[in-house]
């Protein structure tokens, strides 16, 4: 196992590229990609035929989830998004449309509603996560707040495990990603392209 020292400076340095190659993507080509991830989600088997789906509003340069989560709306799917803690954990409500988000103290765009608290994520049956890249195992890099590490610990310690999905580009499905011992793996990587799932 490597030194956690020197995997958290691996994971510093490829957030780093993998940010600036983000930024450098022109504004075009990133408002292609979210139509195609909201077709793509239209079409999963796993969230199609989810009740609940567990999501996020996409900021800056990630890949866009607003037309994703209004597909998934518009199909009677019940849409959770988070709600960032002064502790960084995520509390839940549900997504009510565009018009129904606010921009928080911290510049996140939260939905409105009632809160659910931390433990509503466990009800969905899908759950989407942003991230920066994955690898061949399904090990998801992040952007290193600890806000999903509690939410995927959270999820499992129930029995009804959701599909786990990471929201990236394309070519952030990398050959490996630094990681440590608690970094958990996810089942697919969700792109404009379609799905790269990584284990059955």
């Amino acid at each position: 196992m490597e030194n956690t020292d020197a995997v958290r400076a691996d994971k510093a340095q490829l957030r780093a590229r993998l940010l600036r190659a983000r930024r450098a993507m022109p504004a075009q080509e990133r408002d292609a990609a979210a139509r195609a991830l909201a077709s793509v989600v239209r079409e999963l088997p796993g969230c199609r035929d989810s009740t609940t789906v567990a999501a996020y509003v996409s900021m800056g340069s990630e890949p866009g989830t607003g037309p994703l989560l209004d597909n998934l709306r518009s199909a009677a799917v019940r849409v959770l998004l988070p709600v960032l803690l002064p502790d960084n954990d995520l509390d839940w409500a549900e997504y009510g449309g565009q018009e129904a988000l606010e921009r928080s103290p911290r510049g996140l765009f939260e939905p409105t509603g009632p809160r659910l608290g931390p433990q509503a994520v466990t009800a969905a049956q899908t759950l989407l996560l942003p991230g920066l890249a994955v690898d061949s195992r399904g090990v998801r890099l992040g952007r290193g707040g600890g806000s999903y590490d509690r939410v995927l610990s959270r999820i499992r310690q129930v029995d009804n495990r959701p599909a786990l999905m990471v929201v990236l580009y394309p070519h952030e499905i990398i050959d490996a990603v630094p990681a440590e011992a608690h970094d958990g793996m996810v089942d697919a990587a969700l792109t404009p392209a379609g799905v790269h799932r990584f284990r059955a």
